[in-house]
Order: structure tokens, then C-alpha cells, then sequence
């Protein structure tokens, strides 16, 4: 057996593929359920605390400035293996999946939070002060004209934050959820061979690379729109 052929059955052996292959796309099922739930939550919670801290209340800003910046500080699988195993001493069980999901969630937010906050701050003073002239209150200023302006400018490094976030999902093996790289990894060991692995790689690149490609699109079309 030459080289080649050695390559070939430890990376893409055909009786392998065919044997693990459901359990691989059962996998990517979870993670784009897992992916799509912290999304949304991720960014909408962070979009909700930005707009919040707009209306500078002392203690809640500080409440939000310290959560932004202890979830970014934090690693994300600390944090999962904290919740995961910490909880149950204190009575609290949560299913893999949730405590997957909710901490990444809550790092997506705090992301969020600070990249919309950061566009809230770039908008010009002359909108705030142009809309409250006109009557509108400072809630419906914020909502209905600085807010949409501030997404408009944060969209790219947004959706890239967003993308990074979602492919932590492979942390939530250590804990035992069924994404693409559990199920990759307990297939390697059950069949002694790198294929099911090799499988799991290129589901992630068919899933994320789009998403890199629509960013990578995005940035350029709001670089060219700025000019």
C-alpha cells in the first residue's frame, strides 16, 4: 500500500463515511439549531442593553459596562464548564444543550452590546438634536432614527462577531452535546479512524464559508457606500 493509498483509508475511508455519516448529519442538524437560537438571542439582547445604556442611568450602565466586559474576558468554555458542572452543587440542572446555548448567547451579547454602542456613538450629534427639534421624543429618536443608522454602520463587524461566535458551538462537546464534532469525534473512536472527522470538517466549511463570503460581501458593499 503506497502512501497515497494510506492518506486515503485513514482520511477518507469509504466504509466509514457511509457507517457514521447519519450520526455526522444528525450533528449538523444541532448545530445550526444551536447556531441560529444564539443569533438571535445574542443580538438581540445585546441591541436591547446598547439602547438601554442610551439612556445613561448610572447603575444600569455600570451593570451593563461590567457584563460586557466580564463576558469578554472570560473564555467561553470556561464559562460552559463553570455553568455545566457548577449548577448541579447548588441544585440547578441544565441540559447540555442550554447551557451551550445560553452561554454563548450571553458572550454574543455582550459583543453586541459594545459594537451597537459603539454605533450609537458615531451617529452625529446633529441627528439627535435635528429629531428632537421636530417633537420626537428621546425614545422614539433613539428607536427611529439613530438606531437604524447605528445598524447600518455596525452590520459588518457584527456579522463577523456573530460568526465567530457560532463556530464556538464545537465547544459544547466537552459537555456532551450532540453537534457535528461529538458526533465526529465519538465516530473516530469507535471506528479507529480519521474519516468521520474529515466529514465533520468539510460540513463546517459548507456551512460557514457562505456566511464568511456574505460578511466579507457586506463589509465591502458599507466600505464602498461610505465613500
Amino acid at each position: 500500500m503506497t502512501g497515497f493509498d494510506r492518506f486515503l483509508a485513514t482520511f477518507f475511508n469509504g466504509e466509514v463515511i457511509v457507517r457514521y455519516l447519519p450520526s455526522i448529519l444528525q450533528g449538523v442538524w444541532v448545530t445550526i439549531a444551536c447556531s441560529l437560537l444564539i443569533v438571535v438571542f445574542g443580538v438581540a439582547a445585546g441591541v436591547l442593553l446598547a439602547c438601554v445604556r442610551a439612556y445613561r442611568i448610572a447603575p444600569l450602565n455600570v451593570a451593563i459596562v461590567v457584563f460586557a466586559d466580564m463576558m469578554r474576558a472570560l473564555p467561553p468554555l470556561v464559562l460552559i464548564l463553570m455553568v455545566y458542572f457548577g449548577l448541579p452543587n447548588v441544585g440547578i440542572m441544565l441540559s447540555s444543550f442550554l447551557v451551550l446555548f445560553v452561554i454563548l448567547g450571553l458572550v454574543l451579547a455582550a459583543f453586541t452590546e459594545e459594537i451597537v454602542w459603539a454605533g450609537l456613538t458615531a451617529v452625529d450629534k446633529g441627528q439627535w438634536e435635528a429629531a428632537r427639534s421636530t417633537g420626537i421624543g428621546f425614545t422614539g429618536t433613539l428607536l427611529q432614527v439613530i438606531l437604524p443608522q447605528a445598524l447600518r454602520m455596525v452590520i459588518p463587524p457584527l456579522t463577523n462577531r456573530a460568526i465567530a461566535i457560532t463556530k464556538m458551538t464545537a465547544l459544547g462537546t466537552v459537555i456532551g452535546v450532540p453537534d457535528i464534532l461529538n458526533q465526529a469525534t465519538t465516530a473516530q473512536s469507535f471506528s479507529g479512524n480519521a474519516s468521520p472527522l474529515t466529514i465533520a470538517a468539510i460540513a463546517y466549511v459548507i456551512l460557514f464559508l457562505p456566511l464568511v463570503v456574505m460578511s466579507r460581501w457586506l463589509e465591502e458593499r458599507f466600505v464602498r457606500h461610505r465613500r
